[in-house]
């Protein structure tokens, strides 16, 4: 297999992101490893493998036969293959899970419960204090989370695209966000007036504190003055969520609790597919199953001849 020229050609062509190509790699490696041919009998062997012996979810061995079908579709066009094995695999079937989401109460709680830590007031006592009192570092910290919670929830953003947002991709005079999401693609974000004057506020504290805060710095910064990562974005997320909200808590629950909540306002399917970024309306139509759930369990609960049992 040439794994690193099809992962030169994903990255310079297809700009797929470095994360995306590392997995792409460890599924490649391992089936590599297996010493399957790039057969249909090979794959069908190596799907049984990671089934069956590796005790891979149903979700997981479909990524590895995607993966497996990309590089086999490259490596036709290159004439190292005569044709894609993948195509007469059949995939595992996978059971439907809808997309998890917050009770909308339980957010507001939140919110609500951590307001102090945007206003200006408690911003003037952080810069009343010294930059290296325990205090003052505490205030912008939890400054910083709160606004973490606020982009995640308030924009829809994936955690990778909240993550490399800068200062310039804010643009407060039209009240948007700039981010490159998914395959490069630019796309603008609306932002309530309240989100806007909550960054205003956050970056006058980075400033303070970290010096930071110029077009071209990071927008979202770790105490020590580092862009945010991954797991401290998680670790955020999970430690503000706290006891207040039920469920698993991730960044990504809170970009499904936002299409949720705008569904079930009546906000058109088109226009949630435009402010989260997908690539196809299918993507999108996935919280629909949400609101037919919810309209479900009302229906049981208030029409006279509903079966009660189906609660």
């Amino acid at each position: 297999m040439q794994i690193d020229a099809y992962l030169r050609y994903l990255g310079g062509v297809r700009r797929y992101s470095a994360r995306t190509q590392a997995i792409y790699r460890d599924v490649l490696e391992r089936f590599e490893a297996s010493a399957e041919a790039l057969t249909t009998d090979g794959i069908r062997n190596y799907e049984v493998f990671l089934l069956d012996k590796q005790k891979l979810g149903a979700r997981t061995v479909d990524l590895h036969l995607s993966v497996l079908s990309g590089y086999c579709r490259w490596a036709v066009r290159q004439g190292l293959l005569q044709s894609n094995p993948v195509k007469l695999i059949p995939k595992p079937k996978q059971e439907k899970r809808l997309p998890l989401f917050y009770r909308e109460e339980a957010m507001k709680e939140y919110f609500a419960a951590t307001a102090h830590d945007t206003d200006a007031e408690q911003l003037e006592f952080l810069k009343s204090l010294p930059k290296d009192d325990p205090t003052a570092k505490a205030l912008y910290e939890r400054r910083l989370r709160r606004l973490i919670v606020s982009m995640l929830y308030g924009t829809g953003l994936r955690r990778s695209e909240l993550i490399g947002l800068d200062v310039s991709s804010v643009d407060f005079s039209r009240r948007v966000l700039k981010t490159l999401g998914k395959g490069d693609k630019m796309r603008e974000i609306p932002l309530t007036s309240s989100l806007c004057e909550e960054i205003s506020l956050y970056l006058s504290a980075a400033d303070w504190m970290l010096g930071k805060g110029k077009p071209g710095d990071a927008l979202l910064l770790t105490p020590s003055g580092k862009r945010i990562y991954p797991v401290f974005c998680d670790r955020v997320v999970k430690q503000e969520l706290g006891d207040g909200v039920t469920g698993q808590k991730s960044p990504h629950i809170l970009r499904h609790t936002l299409a949720t909540e705008l569904l079930d306002k009546g906000t058109d399917l088109y226009s949630i597919k435009e402010l989260l970024g997908h690539s196809s309306l299918a993507a999108t139509q996935v919280y629909t199953h949400n609101s037919v759930e919810k309209l479900r369990k009302e229906y049981n609960k208030a029409h006279p001849r509903a079966n009660k049992s189906e609660d």
